[in-house]
């Protein structure tokens, strides 16, 4: 079993775990697992049982803009369309 990275060696890393990303970025694991099975954040898949591990700065970018047009008020189906559409 693996240790639990602290913040800062969360921080210095390229590539997240899921639960990482949602330490990094003050939210749920839940709340990644949602926009991750919604396809807005972007990931790779790694490893025999093909995890997936999300690029730290891009990731993050993406969960902070998606929580500041939730608390703007925008709908899930609005950020999604967002996103897609660039």
């Amino acid at each position: 079993m693996q240790r639990k990275r602290t913040l800062d060696e969360i921080k210095k890393r390229d590539f997240l775990r899921m639960s990482e990303l949602a330490e990094l970025c003050g939210v749920r694991y839940s709340t990644v697992k949602y926009y991750s099975e919604l396809e807005l954040l972007p990931y790779e898949q790694k490893g025999k049982r093909l995890a997936k591990y999300y690029p730290a700065d891009r990731a993050s970018q993406r969960v902070k803009a998606i929580l500041k047009m939730r608390a703007e008020g925008k709908s899930v189906p609005e950020i999604i369309q967002h996103f897609t559409s660039k």
